[in-house]
C-alpha cells in the first residue's frame, strides 16, 4: 500500500500561499567589514545573538561561529605584538634585613627578574622577546 493510498481522497484545497525561489541559490558571500559590523552589533548592550543573526537573514550558529573566529584572530593578533605587558603585583615594603636579595650577575648587567610560583626567571637586557615568552610560558606549565 502506498502513501497516497493512505491519505484522505477528499476534494483538494486550493493553494494559498505559494513562494517562488529566484536566482542561483548560492550561498552568500560576506565581506570581512561586513561580518565585523555584524558580530560587533551581536556585542553590543542590550543585543541577543538570536535578534541580531535573524536581523541579518543567519542562523544563531553561524553568528556564534563568526564571533569565535574574531576571538581566536584577536589573540593571535596580540600574541604577534611585541613586547607583551605582564601584570606587576607591589608587595609590602619590607625592612632592609628581611629583603631576599638576588645574586649580582657576572659583568653588571641589568636583569629582570620574574617569579611564576617556586621558580625565578631572570633576563638580561636585550633578551629576544619570543624566547623569553617561551620560557615564561615553560616555567607556568610546569609550576
Amino acid at each position: 500500500m502506498s502513501d497516497t493510498e493512505l491519505l484522505h481522497k477528499s476534494k483538494p484545497e486550493p493553494v494559498h500561499r505559494l513562494e517562488v525561489f529566484t536566482g542561483t541559490g548560492r550561498r552568500r558571500v560576506w565581506t570581512a567589514e561586513q561580518k565585523a559590523q555584524i558580530v560587533g552589533e551581536s556585542y553590543a548592550d542590550g543585543e541577543s545573538v538570536t535578534a541580531v543573526a535573524r536581523r541579518h537573514g543567519l542562523t544563531p550558529q553561524q553568528l556564534f561561529g563568526w564571533r569565535r573566529q574574531a576571538h581566536r584572530q584577536a589573540l593571535r593578533q596580540a600574541e604577534r605584538c611585541s613586547p607583551a605587558f605582564a601584570p606587576v603585583v607591589i608587595e609590602e615594603r619590607r625592612p632592609a634585613e628581611e629583603a631576599p636579595i638576588a645574586p649580582a650577575v657576572p659583568g653588571g648587567l641589568q636583569v629582570i627578574e620574574i617569579v611564576i610560583g617556586a621558580a625565578t626567571v631572570r633576563a638580561a637586557v636585550g633578551v629576544d622577546p619570543t624566547w623569553l615568552r617561551d620560557v615564561l610560558r615553560a616555567v607556568r606549565a610546569a609550576t
